[in-house]
């Protein structure tokens, strides 16, 4: 039975689009003609999409669009012809080559490709030194990841051995001291490059809690969050665990003050202290620095009796002090040759300390009791407004010496704000890392593992090798590696290192070091400590990096360049 109003004839969706088409062109015409007359007709804002239910046959197509096949036979342009008349996949070209450029951190597999062009920089342009040398400065600060590259294999790094393992793990509890020579012929083949490689990997961390990452501390909430943590809410749990880290604690500053420890960290979630052996960094007794250091933190220290000091701040101003007497000598000078002898003796006057507190000029004007005078922590505040602002901040660097380590060591046991209240990293104690064993501590070793990849030199590809290093990398532990490859790789390969920047402030220059200090001395007096004998002698010279830190590491015919 027929339905009035129903026509059996609809069209499917490709014919209807193709009519839509034949209409769009149909306007067109008359729309460009006399565009006053009608209504225009409404044009698509967009590309219309491909049907995804329609095959490809039947998509439609913009006008001008070949087929794949025709565009894969059509021969490229002549050399003047325009750009438009060039394929498509010509025109992607320079934009694919331009695509890696985009990525800020490159991913694991990709980052090799983008970083060797930078690892060119210190051996084209090194800034620091301008000459090669055969040793590079100490750093201080905690690496994360280190990627050396070389153009000779890293297969002698990878699967070692049961017995290999075994045995650079004895070699690390008894510091036997490895010497390698020179050039490694067969470095694969070498049971005692590959033992010591495990040697040089060792570290020793407190707390040890294997479903959390405990370094880097500061930062690692997002890391943390989500994970279990039993001790967040039981105020008894956190009690042992605070009361078993004090006894580490304890332990590492015996083994340092008995020069059996040479340095160690304390991170916590805020800031990250470092101690350090008498003898080290031209100084003859125990050092600590904190980094960084807010007002509260520092106005704590002096109420327990701690004396620090501020060395970035001391040189800033002594700095400023300098320029400000000189220029002063020049004024004076200036004056005495024009005949101006106001200035007498070349001295400024000294402001008043009490300019803010004195308000005997509102009396004179009679309106002392219509103007609210500031409090005295407001007065307090004002005179510290430089002082906060310097805090979280690498300039906040405190500096503690001598027997006041000791007096820190109690601070640190008992301050409340060690520990978070809030947060994922609620009631986890800070986390100490050491190069050496000590009471409670867990032994770690780094990750390794070998990369093979293709760099573009000179329009043509290279084979790449690269061994990666993760986790807190201390000074020792890169300075070991460094030997070893100095002897593997035939004195050629270069690194790119990645710092934990809260610490790369520790490389500053202590005040009053004794850079002519006697190393013979300090060998003596740290033969145990756990050291190679030539690690020790870079980590007793006085820090020259400032508050910056090794960037690029390049070593060519067994000369050091780099660049911080």
């Amino acid at each position: 039975s027929a339905v009035p109003g129903y026509s059996p004839g609809f069209k499917k969706p490709p014919a209807l689009l193709r009519l839509k088409r034949k209409r769009l062109r149909r306007s067109e015409p008359a729309a460009t003609a006399d565009p006053s007359c009608g209504a225009a007709p409404r044009a698509p804002s967009a590309p219309a999409r491909r049907n995804p239910f329609s095959s490809l046959d039947n998509a439609p197509r913009a006008a001008g669009a070949h087929q794949p096949r025709e565009r894969a036979r059509r021969p490229p342009p002549p050399a003047g012809g325009s750009p438009s008349a060039a394929p498509f996949w010509q025109l992607l070209e320079p934009v694919c080559e331009d695509k890696p450029a985009r990525s800020a951190e490159p991913s694991e597999r990709t980052d090799l490709l983008a970083l060797t062009d930078d690892l060119r920089l210190p051996v084209a342009v090194p800034e620091v030194p301008s000459s090669p040398r055969h040793e590079f400065p100490a750093d201080w600060s905690i690496k994360t990841r280190l990627l050396f590259m070389s153009s000779q294999p890293f297969t002698w790094a990878e699967h070692l051995k049961a017995q290999e393992e075994a045995q650079g793990f004895a070699q690390h509890c008894r510091a036997t001291e490895t010497n390698l020579p020179q050039s490694v012929q067969e470095p694969k083949l070498s049971t005692e490059l590959r033992c010591a490689f495990q040697q040089s990997l060792v570290y020793w961390l407190h707390p040890s809690l294997p479903w959390l990452q405990l370094f880097p501390r500061i930062g690692a909430d997002r890391k943390i969050a989500g994970k279990a943590s039993p001790w967040s809410q039981d105020e008894a749990l956190q009690q042992v665990l605070m009361s078993d880290w004090s006894v580490s604690f304890t332990s590492l500053y015996n083994l340092l003050k008995a020069k059996l420890c040479p340095y160690f960290y304390v991170c916590t979630y805020q800031f990250t202290v470092l101690f350090r052996a008498a003898g080290l960094v031209g100084s003859d007794v125990i050092t600590a620095v904190i980094s960084p250091t807010t007002r509260g933190l520092r106005e704590a220290m002096r109420n327990e009796g701690i004396d620090f000091s501020l060395p970035l701040v001391e040189e800033s101003r002594n700095r400023n002090q300098k320029n400000s007497e000189v220029n002063l000598e020049t004024q004076v000078a200036n004056s005495l040759e024009v005949g101006n002898n106001s200035v007498e003796g070349g001295e400024e006057p000294a402001p008043s300390d009490d300019d803010d507190e004195s308000f005997s000029w509102l009396e004179e004007m009679g309106v002392q009791d219509k103007v609210k005078k500031p409090d005295a922590i407001s007065i307090k505040l004002r005179k510290e407004k430089h002082e906060v602002q310097m805090d979280h901040k690498p300039e906040s660097l405190a500096l503690v010496k001598g027997t006041n380590t000791f007096t820190l060591l109690n601070f640190l046991i008992n301050c409340k704000s060690l520990v978070a209240v809030a947060g994922p990293q609620a009631g986890l104690p800070p986390t100490l890392l050491s190069p050496v064993a000590f009471r409670g501590g867990t032994m770690h070793t780094l990750k390794a593992r070998s990369i093979n990849a293709k760099a573009r030199v000179h329009l043509a590809y290279e084979d790449v090798f690269s061994l990666e290093i993760v986790g807190p990398v201390m000074p020792h532990s890169l300075h070991s590696l460094t030997m070893l490859l100095r002897s593997a790789q035939r004195g050629a390969f270069s690194a790119v290192l990645y710092t934990h920047e809260p610490t790369a402030v520790f490389n500053t220059k202590l005040d009053n070091a004794s850079p002519a200090l006697n190393t013979e001395a300090i060998c003596k007096d740290l033969p145990t400590c756990g050291l190679h004998p030539k690690t020790l002698d870079q980590l007793s010279q006085c820090p020259t990096l400032g508050k910056s830190s090794i960037r690029f590491l390049e070593m060519k015919d067994y000369a050091y360049t780099w660049k911080s």
